[in-house]
């Protein structure tokens, strides 16, 4: 396999995840991409804006090819985990540009690195950080499929929409009442495996 080919199968995985971020906002109003659903905070439109923001960095700062636009969230004096939700003065739509201009940034530096390129992760403990561009690209596709899959059970508590992607769900053709019952057969045996 050349590095191109390399460079392909790798952007593909990472694009996979991105798309099945965005999937999870389709279809839901305003309140439900922004309700928090668990303790931390955790909601649909934070977890876009935060992966975002981690590619940008990643795929942008590490190789010496800045994301152009500010990120706010991140400034010394922004509270914590101030790129895990949207405020009241940004937009779905905003949210979702953001990250598809930063799909552009990183594809860019991915084309025009070798994936033996060296960058510096400099948030990383001083031993770690000097990575290549393929170690990040991994590291990518990690994050935004760990994220894509918290996006999936949130989405989840919203409505009860679940599933890998657009094109194959990944679960079984059933029903709801066949999902009701399996939820129920499992509540049964963790309680008789508690007692």
């Amino acid at each position: 396999m050349t590095a191109d080919d390399q460079k392909t199968v790798l952007l593909h995985y990472l694009q996979e995840g991105r798309d099945a971020l965005l999937w999870k906002l389709e279809g839901v109003s305003e309140y439900d991409a922004r309700r928090p659903l668990v303790p931390t905070g955790t909601n649909l439109l934070g977890l876009v804006k935060h992966v975002a923001s981690v590619e940008a960095g990643y795929l942008g700062d590490v190789f010496g090819r800045p994301f152009p636009e500010p990120m706010p969230w991140f400034d010394d004096d922004a509270e914590p985990n101030a790129d895990l939700w949207a405020t009241a003065d940004e937009s779905r739509d905003d949210i979702v540009g953001l990250y598809r201009r930063v799909w552009a940034n990183s594809d860019a530096t991915v084309a025009a690195l070798d994936l033996d390129a060296p960058g510096v992760v400099a948030w990383w403990r001083e031993e770690t950080r000097d990575v290549t561009l393929q170690k990040i690209l991994v590291h990518m596709i990690a994050e935004t499929h760990r994220h894509a899959g918290h996006a999936d059970i949130v989405r989840e508590l919203v409505d009860g929409a679940a599933g890998l992607r657009v094109a194959n769900t990944n679960l079984p053709e059933v029903d709801t009442s066949w999902w009701a019952g399996y939820r129920a057969k499992l509540e049964d045996v963790a309680r008789s495996a508690g007692e």
